[in-house]
């Protein structure tokens, strides 16, 4: 069972975000930030990375990088509600279900005026 943070902010469809290690921000750190739409610190992270390959010597660069990346791997996620905050979404709910599809379907069962958050201004034809 994996563990979801839903996410609301009036007029927008809910956002579900994952709990725990984010494996993409270790391996693609800055740029898996940014993919996310966390662009204030995937700009951070991209430009401690420009900053430690730059400034620190050869034998330090590598502890740096891969602390980095580990400190990445656990905020990840932490990083992707802190930017869904700056945009004004809202923590609501936490969901557990063993994927995404089945949190929001849980989260549409419990709250299900967010359903119209879903249909278009016009309606459905």
């Amino acid at each position: 069972m994996r563990v979801f943070t839903a996410h609301l902010r009036p007029g927008a469809p809910p956002t579900l975000v994952r709990e725990g290690f984010a494996w993409g921000a270790l391996l693609f750190g800055g740029l898996w930030l940014l993919a996310h739409r966390a662009w204030i610190a995937g700009a951070i992270a991209l430009a401690a990375a420009v900053l430690i390959a730059v400034l620190v010597p050869a034998p330090a660069r590598g502890i740096l990088e891969v602390g980095l990346a580990v400190g990445l791997g656990f905020s990840g996620w932490d990083l992707v509600r802190v930017a869904l905050a700056r945009r004004g979404y809202a923590l609501a709910h936490v969901v557990a279900a063993p994927d995404a599809d089945a949190a929001l379907l849980r989260l549409l069962t419990l709250r299900p005026e967010l359903g119209a958050a879903f249909v278009p201004a016009g309606g459905l034809r």
